[in-house]
Protein backbone atom coordinates (compact mmCIF):
# COMPACT_ATOMS: atom_id res chain seq x y z
CA UNK A 1 0.00 0.00 0.00
CA UNK A 2 1.11 3.57 -0.45
CA UNK A 3 0.18 6.73 2.03
CA UNK A 4 -1.38 9.63 -0.62
CA UNK A 5 -0.74 13.42 -0.74
CA UNK A 6 -4.04 14.81 -1.83
CA UNK A 7 -6.04 17.89 -1.79
CA UNK A 8 -8.28 17.62 1.27
CA UNK A 9 -10.19 20.91 0.28
CA UNK A 10 -13.92 20.29 1.66
CA UNK A 11 -17.21 22.07 0.87
CA UNK A 12 -17.73 25.65 1.81
CA UNK A 13 -19.64 24.78 4.90
CA UNK A 14 -17.22 22.40 6.26
CA UNK A 15 -18.78 19.27 5.54
CA UNK A 16 -17.64 16.23 3.42
CA UNK A 17 -20.27 13.85 1.73
CA UNK A 18 -19.89 10.16 2.07
CA UNK A 19 -21.21 7.36 0.25
CA UNK A 20 -20.71 3.63 0.87
CA UNK A 21 -21.58 0.88 -2.49
CA UNK A 22 -21.54 -2.51 -3.11
CA UNK A 23 -22.00 -3.86 -6.60
CA UNK A 24 -20.95 -6.96 -9.01
CA UNK A 25 -18.22 -7.11 -11.29
CA UNK A 26 -19.64 -8.51 -14.71
CA UNK A 27 -16.32 -10.44 -15.08
CA UNK A 28 -14.17 -12.06 -13.19
CA UNK A 29 -11.03 -9.55 -13.00
CA UNK A 30 -7.53 -11.08 -12.29
CA UNK A 31 -4.72 -9.75 -9.66
CA UNK A 32 -3.38 -7.88 -12.32
CA UNK A 33 -6.55 -6.20 -13.38
CA UNK A 34 -7.40 -5.20 -10.61
CA UNK A 35 -4.16 -3.71 -9.56
CA UNK A 36 -4.84 -1.46 -12.80
CA UNK A 37 -8.04 -0.55 -11.17
CA UNK A 38 -6.82 0.53 -8.23
CA UNK A 39 -3.71 2.05 -9.84
CA UNK A 40 -5.98 4.25 -12.29
CA UNK A 41 -8.72 4.98 -9.19
CA UNK A 42 -5.85 6.59 -6.96
CA UNK A 43 -4.57 8.69 -9.83
CA UNK A 44 -8.03 10.11 -10.26
CA UNK A 45 -9.33 10.57 -6.61
CA UNK A 46 -6.34 12.32 -5.51
CA UNK A 47 -6.91 14.87 -8.36
CA UNK A 48 -10.57 15.41 -7.05
CA UNK A 49 -9.63 15.49 -3.25
CA UNK A 50 -11.31 11.71 -2.92
CA UNK A 51 -10.24 9.24 -0.17
CA UNK A 52 -11.82 6.19 0.41
CA UNK A 53 -11.50 2.08 0.66
CA UNK A 54 -11.76 -0.51 -1.96
CA UNK A 55 -12.69 -4.33 -1.40
CA UNK A 56 -13.64 -6.93 -4.21
CA UNK A 57 -14.60 -10.19 -3.00
CA UNK A 58 -16.64 -13.38 -4.30
CA UNK A 59 -17.34 -12.07 -7.08
CA UNK A 60 -18.44 -8.31 -5.86
CA UNK A 61 -16.86 -4.76 -5.24
CA UNK A 62 -17.70 -2.83 -1.89
CA UNK A 63 -16.49 1.06 -1.90
CA UNK A 64 -16.62 3.92 0.69
CA UNK A 65 -15.67 7.44 -1.14
CA UNK A 66 -15.35 10.66 0.73
CA UNK A 67 -14.83 14.04 -0.70
CA UNK A 68 -15.94 17.77 -1.38
CA UNK A 69 -19.91 16.87 -2.47
CA UNK A 70 -19.74 18.02 -5.91
CA UNK A 71 -16.28 16.35 -6.66
CA UNK A 72 -17.83 13.24 -5.50
CA UNK A 73 -21.19 13.69 -7.54
CA UNK A 74 -18.80 13.96 -10.86
CA UNK A 75 -16.94 10.63 -9.62
CA UNK A 76 -20.12 8.95 -8.65
CA UNK A 77 -21.67 9.93 -12.05
CA UNK A 78 -18.46 8.02 -13.50
CA UNK A 79 -19.03 5.23 -11.42
CA UNK A 80 -22.36 4.43 -11.98
CA UNK A 81 -21.41 4.05 -15.88
CA UNK A 82 -18.60 1.87 -15.69
CA UNK A 83 -19.51 -1.31 -17.46
CA UNK A 84 -17.14 -3.39 -15.14
CA UNK A 85 -19.76 -3.67 -12.61
CA UNK A 86 -23.66 -3.79 -12.48
CA UNK A 87 -26.21 -4.32 -9.86
CA UNK A 88 -24.84 -1.14 -7.79
CA UNK A 89 -26.62 -1.04 -4.33
CA UNK A 90 -26.02 2.37 -2.58
CA UNK A 91 -25.83 0.97 1.15
CA UNK A 92 -25.26 4.79 2.54
CA UNK A 93 -25.24 8.45 1.68
CA UNK A 94 -24.51 11.33 4.21
CA UNK A 95 -22.24 14.30 5.15
CA UNK A 96 -19.77 13.96 7.81
CA UNK A 97 -17.51 16.45 9.48
CA UNK A 98 -13.83 14.48 8.92
CA UNK A 99 -12.63 12.18 6.77
CA UNK A 100 -12.02 8.57 7.78
CA UNK A 101 -9.69 7.82 5.48
CA UNK A 102 -7.58 10.85 5.57
CA UNK A 103 -4.57 9.73 4.51
CA UNK A 104 -5.07 7.83 1.55
CA UNK A 105 -6.85 8.42 -1.82
CA UNK A 106 -7.59 4.65 -1.82
CA UNK A 107 -7.16 2.88 0.70
CA UNK A 108 -7.39 -1.42 -0.86
CA UNK A 109 -7.99 -4.71 0.87
CA UNK A 110 -4.56 -6.26 0.49
CA UNK A 111 -6.41 -9.46 -0.44
CA UNK A 112 -5.82 -7.75 -3.87
CA UNK A 113 -1.97 -7.65 -4.03
CA UNK A 114 -0.53 -10.96 -5.27
CA UNK A 115 1.45 -11.49 -2.40
CA UNK A 116 1.71 -14.72 -0.04
CA UNK A 117 0.12 -14.32 2.98
CA UNK A 118 2.47 -13.77 6.06
CA UNK A 119 0.42 -15.66 8.35
CA UNK A 120 2.53 -19.25 9.28
CA UNK A 121 0.21 -22.49 7.90
CA UNK A 122 -1.53 -24.09 10.78
CA UNK A 123 0.01 -27.22 11.69
CA UNK A 124 -2.45 -30.21 10.55
CA UNK A 125 -3.17 -31.15 13.79
CA UNK A 126 -4.56 -27.97 14.80
CA UNK A 127 -6.29 -27.80 12.05
CA UNK A 128 -8.39 -31.19 12.46
CA UNK A 129 -9.53 -29.35 16.11
CA UNK A 130 -10.47 -26.40 13.99
CA UNK A 131 -12.45 -28.47 12.08
CA UNK A 132 -13.79 -30.09 14.52
CA UNK A 133 -15.18 -27.52 16.46
CA UNK A 134 -16.82 -26.26 13.51
CA UNK A 135 -18.58 -28.94 12.71
CA UNK A 136 -19.89 -29.50 16.27
CA UNK A 137 -21.13 -25.97 16.09
CA UNK A 138 -22.82 -25.78 13.05
CA UNK A 139 -24.35 -29.37 14.02
CA UNK A 140 -25.51 -27.52 17.43
CA UNK A 141 -23.75 -30.45 19.74
CA UNK A 142 -23.46 -28.35 22.65
CA UNK A 143 -22.30 -31.26 25.10
CA UNK A 144 -19.72 -32.82 22.63
CA UNK A 145 -17.98 -29.20 21.80
CA UNK A 146 -18.39 -28.05 25.58
CA UNK A 147 -16.34 -31.73 25.88
CA UNK A 148 -14.01 -30.73 23.57
CA UNK A 149 -12.87 -27.44 24.09
CA UNK A 150 -12.91 -28.34 28.18
CA UNK A 151 -10.65 -31.38 27.38
CA UNK A 152 -7.89 -29.31 25.96
CA UNK A 153 -7.06 -27.52 29.24
CA UNK A 154 -7.29 -31.16 30.66
CA UNK A 155 -4.45 -31.60 27.98
CA UNK A 156 -2.62 -28.76 29.46
CA UNK A 157 -3.61 -25.92 26.66
CA UNK A 158 -3.18 -22.71 28.27
CA UNK A 159 -6.51 -20.30 28.03
CA UNK A 160 -4.20 -18.17 25.39
CA UNK A 161 -3.98 -20.97 23.27
CA UNK A 162 -7.22 -22.32 23.29
CA UNK A 163 -8.91 -18.98 22.49
CA UNK A 164 -5.86 -17.70 20.04
CA UNK A 165 -5.30 -21.05 17.76
CA UNK A 166 -8.49 -23.05 17.89
CA UNK A 167 -11.64 -20.39 18.89
CA UNK A 168 -10.83 -17.33 16.99
CA UNK A 169 -9.86 -19.41 14.09
CA UNK A 170 -13.31 -21.59 13.97
CA UNK A 171 -15.12 -18.07 14.43
CA UNK A 172 -13.55 -17.05 11.39
CA UNK A 173 -13.99 -20.79 9.73
CA UNK A 174 -17.47 -20.29 10.56
CA UNK A 175 -17.59 -16.86 8.98
CA UNK A 176 -16.20 -18.26 5.74
CA UNK A 177 -18.45 -20.98 5.81
CA UNK A 178 -21.83 -18.19 5.76
CA UNK A 179 -19.99 -15.89 3.21
CA UNK A 180 -19.33 -19.26 1.03
CA UNK A 181 -23.81 -19.82 1.63
CA UNK A 182 -23.07 -22.88 3.23
CA UNK A 183 -25.09 -22.02 5.94
CA UNK A 184 -27.59 -19.13 6.58
CA UNK A 185 -27.69 -16.10 9.14
CA UNK A 186 -29.23 -17.94 12.11
CA UNK A 187 -27.04 -20.95 11.72
CA UNK A 188 -23.81 -18.79 12.16
CA UNK A 189 -25.23 -16.62 14.92
CA UNK A 190 -26.54 -19.75 16.74
CA UNK A 191 -23.35 -21.66 15.65
CA UNK A 192 -20.96 -18.71 17.12
CA UNK A 193 -23.70 -18.70 20.48
CA UNK A 194 -22.71 -22.43 21.01
CA UNK A 195 -18.78 -21.38 20.71
CA UNK A 196 -19.42 -18.70 22.97
CA UNK A 197 -20.54 -21.07 25.39
CA UNK A 198 -18.12 -23.43 25.33
CA UNK A 199 -15.41 -20.85 25.57
CA UNK A 200 -16.25 -19.89 28.87
CA UNK A 201 -14.87 -23.08 30.34
CA UNK A 202 -11.72 -21.17 29.56
CA UNK A 203 -9.75 -19.88 32.17
CA UNK A 204 -6.53 -17.66 32.32
CA UNK A 205 -3.09 -17.20 33.91
CA UNK A 206 -3.04 -15.28 36.81
CA UNK A 207 -2.49 -11.38 36.04
CA UNK A 208 -0.04 -9.57 37.49
CA UNK A 209 -0.23 -8.19 40.97
CA UNK A 210 -0.30 -4.77 39.30
CA UNK A 211 -2.96 -5.26 37.73
CA UNK A 212 -4.89 -6.87 41.26
CA UNK A 213 -3.80 -3.95 42.76
CA UNK A 214 -4.73 -1.13 40.44
CA UNK A 215 -8.69 -2.33 40.25
CA UNK A 216 -8.83 -1.22 36.59
CA UNK A 217 -12.14 -1.19 35.27
CA UNK A 218 -13.32 -2.03 31.63
CA UNK A 219 -16.36 -1.64 29.79
CA UNK A 220 -16.74 -4.01 27.09
CA UNK A 221 -18.89 -3.44 24.41
CA UNK A 222 -20.24 -4.88 21.03
CA UNK A 223 -20.01 -2.13 18.39
CA UNK A 224 -23.51 -0.74 17.91
CA UNK A 225 -25.66 -3.20 16.22
CA UNK A 226 -23.54 -6.19 16.42
CA UNK A 227 -25.45 -9.38 16.59
CA UNK A 228 -22.08 -11.19 17.08
CA UNK A 229 -20.80 -11.80 20.88
CA UNK A 230 -18.04 -13.99 21.12
CA UNK A 231 -15.38 -11.98 21.82
CA UNK A 232 -16.70 -9.50 23.99
CA UNK A 233 -17.85 -12.59 26.10
CA UNK A 234 -14.74 -14.30 26.09
CA UNK A 235 -12.98 -10.97 26.98
CA UNK A 236 -15.27 -10.96 30.02
CA UNK A 237 -13.72 -14.22 31.49
CA UNK A 238 -10.69 -12.88 30.85
CA UNK A 239 -10.22 -9.26 32.26
CA UNK A 240 -12.76 -11.26 35.28
CA UNK A 241 -9.62 -13.31 35.64
CA UNK A 242 -7.35 -10.95 35.40
CA UNK A 243 -8.45 -9.01 38.32
CA UNK A 244 -9.92 -6.20 36.84
CA UNK A 245 -14.06 -4.58 37.23
CA UNK A 246 -15.87 -5.63 34.25
CA UNK A 247 -19.00 -4.23 33.13
CA UNK A 248 -20.75 -5.46 29.81
CA UNK A 249 -22.81 -3.73 27.40
CA UNK A 250 -24.63 -4.62 24.05
CA UNK A 251 -26.06 -1.74 22.48
CA UNK A 252 -28.35 -1.19 19.85
CA UNK A 253 -27.62 2.41 19.29
CA UNK A 254 -24.78 4.78 19.28
CA UNK A 255 -26.61 6.94 21.93
CA UNK A 256 -27.08 3.43 24.22
CA UNK A 257 -23.43 2.95 24.07
CA UNK A 258 -22.56 6.78 25.12
CA UNK A 259 -25.32 6.37 27.64
CA UNK A 260 -23.80 3.65 29.61
CA UNK A 261 -20.32 4.61 28.72
CA UNK A 262 -21.44 8.53 30.50
CA UNK A 263 -22.95 6.58 33.47
CA UNK A 264 -20.11 3.54 34.25
CA UNK A 265 -16.62 6.47 33.29
CA UNK A 266 -14.63 3.26 32.95
CA UNK A 267 -10.56 3.56 32.72
CA UNK A 268 -10.69 2.07 29.58
CA UNK A 269 -13.69 0.63 26.95
CA UNK A 270 -13.41 -2.33 24.39
CA UNK A 271 -15.82 -2.02 21.12
CA UNK A 272 -15.99 -5.40 19.60
CA UNK A 273 -17.18 -6.25 15.77
CA UNK A 274 -17.76 -9.96 14.86
CA UNK A 275 -14.82 -12.23 14.69
CA UNK A 276 -16.02 -14.36 12.22
CA UNK A 277 -17.18 -11.94 9.55
CA UNK A 278 -14.88 -8.81 8.02
CA UNK A 279 -17.57 -6.04 8.30
CA UNK A 280 -15.56 -3.04 6.27
CA UNK A 281 -18.93 -0.91 6.13
CA UNK A 282 -19.08 -0.79 10.34
CA UNK A 283 -15.65 1.40 9.88
CA UNK A 284 -17.67 4.69 9.61
CA UNK A 285 -20.12 3.39 12.36
CA UNK A 286 -17.11 2.57 14.27
CA UNK A 287 -15.32 5.54 13.79
CA UNK A 288 -17.81 8.16 14.58
CA UNK A 289 -18.72 6.20 17.74
CA UNK A 290 -15.20 6.47 19.17
CA UNK A 291 -15.41 10.19 18.17
CA UNK A 292 -18.62 10.24 20.59
CA UNK A 293 -17.04 8.54 23.06
CA UNK A 294 -14.04 10.55 23.92
CA UNK A 295 -17.05 13.64 24.56
CA UNK A 296 -18.67 11.08 26.73
CA UNK A 297 -15.87 10.46 28.90
CA UNK A 298 -14.17 13.77 29.20
CA UNK A 299 -15.08 13.85 32.56
CA UNK A 300 -12.66 10.98 33.13
CA UNK A 301 -10.75 9.99 30.04
CA UNK A 302 -11.08 6.72 28.62
CA UNK A 303 -8.98 4.78 26.97
CA UNK A 304 -10.64 2.61 24.34
CA UNK A 305 -9.96 -0.26 22.08
CA UNK A 306 -11.51 -1.98 19.35
CA UNK A 307 -11.28 -5.59 17.99
CA UNK A 308 -13.22 -7.93 15.86
CA UNK A 309 -12.12 -10.28 12.56
CA UNK A 310 -11.45 -6.66 10.47
CA UNK A 311 -8.15 -5.68 12.99
CA UNK A 312 -7.39 -9.54 13.91
CA UNK A 313 -7.00 -10.16 9.09
CA UNK A 314 -5.09 -6.25 9.65
CA UNK A 315 -7.79 -4.87 7.28
CA UNK A 316 -7.98 -2.01 9.58
CA UNK A 317 -6.06 -0.35 12.44
CA UNK A 318 -6.91 1.80 15.98
CA UNK A 319 -5.58 4.77 13.92
CA UNK A 320 -8.43 4.30 11.28
CA UNK A 321 -11.65 4.16 13.87
CA UNK A 322 -9.59 6.89 15.87
CA UNK A 323 -8.89 4.28 18.94
CA UNK A 324 -6.40 3.86 21.38
CA UNK A 325 -5.56 0.20 20.45
CA UNK A 326 -6.58 -2.12 18.29
CA UNK A 327 -6.94 -6.10 19.43
CA UNK A 328 -5.37 -8.31 16.95
CA UNK A 329 -7.30 -11.37 18.87
CA UNK A 330 -9.19 -11.30 22.21
CA UNK A 331 -5.77 -13.51 23.85
CA UNK A 332 -3.69 -11.36 26.11
CA UNK A 333 -5.66 -8.28 25.67
CA UNK A 334 -5.40 -7.25 29.32
CA UNK A 335 -2.04 -6.34 29.56
CA UNK A 336 -1.48 -3.91 26.36
CA UNK A 337 -4.63 -1.63 27.69
CA UNK A 338 -3.35 -2.30 31.63
CA UNK A 339 -0.51 -0.50 30.26
CA UNK A 340 -2.52 2.18 28.17
CA UNK A 341 -4.40 2.53 31.26
CA UNK A 342 -1.42 3.13 33.81
CA UNK A 343 0.13 6.16 31.67
CA UNK A 344 -3.32 7.25 30.94
CA UNK A 345 -3.59 7.77 34.81
CA UNK A 346 -0.41 9.21 35.19
CA UNK A 347 -0.50 11.84 32.71
CA UNK A 348 -3.66 13.32 35.16
CA UNK A 349 -3.21 16.09 36.93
Amino acid sequence: MQTATHDSTTSANGWIACLTYKSVATASPGAGDLQSLVTKARARNRRLGITGMLAFENGCFFQTLEGPPAQLDLLWSSIKQDTRHSHIDILSEHVVTSRLFSEWDLLIDERFLDVPAARSPTPPAVAEHIARIVALALDGDDIRLNALIAGFADEGWTGDAVVSLLIEPAARALGDVWMEDACSAIELTIALSMLQLAGHAVRYAPASEMIRKSRYTIMLATAPGESHMLGTSLLADQFTDAGWKVEMAFPESEQALLNQLGAQQPDAMDIGLSDALPRQHALIDLRSAIAHSRLAALGRPTILSVGGRLFADAAASAASVGADYARKGIASSAIPIAELVRQNRQRKP
